[in-house]
């Protein structure tokens, strides 16, 4: 999608103008002297908050997609919201951002229609100052929207289709122009490091697994922020095989890993001054003759074992790999991103991922920054007493809760877990996104991944200072 700025108020031919009313029932397309005009309904001015002008931004895409309009034309004076924002250039990103995001769809995989896609191709923005401001927010909107969506098409993609292998190839394409740069170790190699959690939950599959390394270095003067994403490319469970329907939508299991690559590109792209390391394990959890069983005990990277106690809850295991590995980088700030637990969408519902961290400030920053991104989170909590819950019978720390009832609280659960390998980082904060990896009918977006965490992160690799703490 184009979008540009224009000084004045002349409608170019052939684009359709866009205005608001607040007191029409639903949104309406007229032509009139050969002028167009789509008619929007939108919010009382003094009703906006920052979530309702995003959804507006996504809105004006959406009616104008239903109208198969292929070139629109806005005045940024109906956007001047000050009690969202009094600077032109948050404005416009959240505008470009969102324009970018309901303008996405999955088509890959459908037959082009006879009349074309529905996708705009041009938005005009009318400013009368600030146009330097105005073209800074946009790109920079457009940077963040279009890597969300990338981290769409990655998720969206079938599990047929994204294995280990797949996966690797795709995120070499994507970050070929940037400065990142990639390392991948073999079966092999993770055999030679002790990597017996990866090693362990792909046992059962014949796409063998891949430990993916990106490395953002653009800072000689700090310690690197470490980012993990949980990269299982097909989850069927393993020998405890998931319902019928649970296991359709498992391909999305890799939007951990996707929103790690996708915000590490965005932030390359915006110029982010940081040193970023993404790891990222890829791995199938299949049932076959060859699959871990529950009852196994696989050793980690960091010499704790861990006692299986369900093949179903493998995203924590090859995170305790991942976990360990981050340690040779002696890094400042660990997050970790992963759709770890369906129970984090019982606590939460649809609406907010769950974090979880033991620093509060941090916490609380995080928490500031999910607000701002349009990529909300809740905290959760994390205390000692539950330790005592996945202590192992035979092994160090057991997969699922092993004292009183596994129904209960297990993203707490799966959170702490990863706290038991996450012990040497002076700041880790883990987001359960299982709540948030498809996106709800009233997010006017379409259809299938959500890109959750992409934006979030984004903005956490912008505002942490060289002090290690977020500003």
């Amino acid at each position: 999608m184009k979008i540009e700025v224009a000084a004045g108020k002349t409608l170019k031919k052939d684009f359709v103008k866009i205005v608001f009313d607040p007191k029409i029932a639903e949104s309406f397309f007229i032509e009139e002297d050969g002028e167009k005009t789509l008619v929007v309904k939108s919010p009382e001015k003094k009703e906006i908050n920052r979530r309702k002008f995003i959804l507006l931004a996504r809105k004006i895409i959406q009616e104008t997609k239903k109208y198969r309009l292929k070139k629109i034309e806005i005045n940024f004076e109906d956007f001047n919201f000050s009690k969202i924002s009094r600077k032109t250039e948050e404005l416009a990103a959240i505008l470009a951002e969102n324009f970018e995001l309901a303008n996405y769809e999955f088509v890959k995989y459908k037959t082009k229609p006879k009349e074309g896609w529905s996708f705009i191709e041009e938005v005009r923005i009318e400013v009368i100052r600030g146009i330097r401001e105005m073209e800074r927010g946009i790109r920079k909107g457009q940077i963040i929207g279009q890597e969300t969506n990338a981290c769409r098409e990655l998720a969206n993609m079938p599990g047929g289709d994204m294995t280990p292998r797949v996966l690797v190839q795709e995120i070499k394409k994507a970050i070929k122009d940037t400065p990142i740069k990639m390392k991948v170790l073999e079966e092999a190699d993770m055999k030679k490091l002790g990597m017996g959690g990866i090693l362990g939950v792909s046992r059962g599959s014949v796409e063998k697994p891949k430990f993916i390394i990106l490395e953002y270095m653009m800072s000689r003067k700090e310690k690197p922020i470490v980012l993990i994403g949980k990269g299982i490319t097909f989850d069927t469970g393993g020998l405890n095989v998931k319902p019928e329907n649970y296991m359709s939508d498992m391909h999305l299991d890799m939007t951990g890993g996707a929103a790690v690559t996708h915000a590490m590109i965005a932030a390359a792209k915006l110029g982010v001054k940081k040193k970023v390391i993404g790891l990222i394990p890829a791995v199938e959890n299949m049932p076959s003759g060859q699959s871990y069983r529950p009852g196994d005990i696989l050793k980690t990277i960091s010499g704790k074992t861990i006692e299986v106690a369900n093949t179903d809850a493998e995203g924590r295991i090859i995170l305790a790999d991942a976990h360990g590995y981050a340690g040779r980088y002696k890094p400042r700030l660990v997050i970790n991103i992963a759709t770890l637990t369906g129970a984090v969408k019982v606590a939460l519902g649809e609406r907010a991922s769950g974090l979880f961290s033991k620093d509060e400030k941090l916490g609380k920053e995080i928490f500031s920054l999910a607000e701002e991104s349009g990529d909300p989170v809740w905290p959760m909590p994390l205390w000692e007493e539950y330790k005592s819950d996945i202590k192992g019978n035979f092994g160090d720390i057991a997969n699922l809760r092993s004292v009183g009832d596994p129904r209960y609280g297990g993203a707490i659960h799966a959170a702490i877990f990863l706290a038991q390998f996450a012990e040497k980082f002076s700041r880790w904060a883990h987001l359960d996104i299982g709540s948030r990896d498809t996106l709800n009918p009233d997010e006017l977006l379409a259809k299938g991944a959500s890109g959750v965490s992409v934006r979030l992160l984004v903005k956490i690799l912008e505002k942490c200072s060289l002090s290690g703490f977020l500003r």
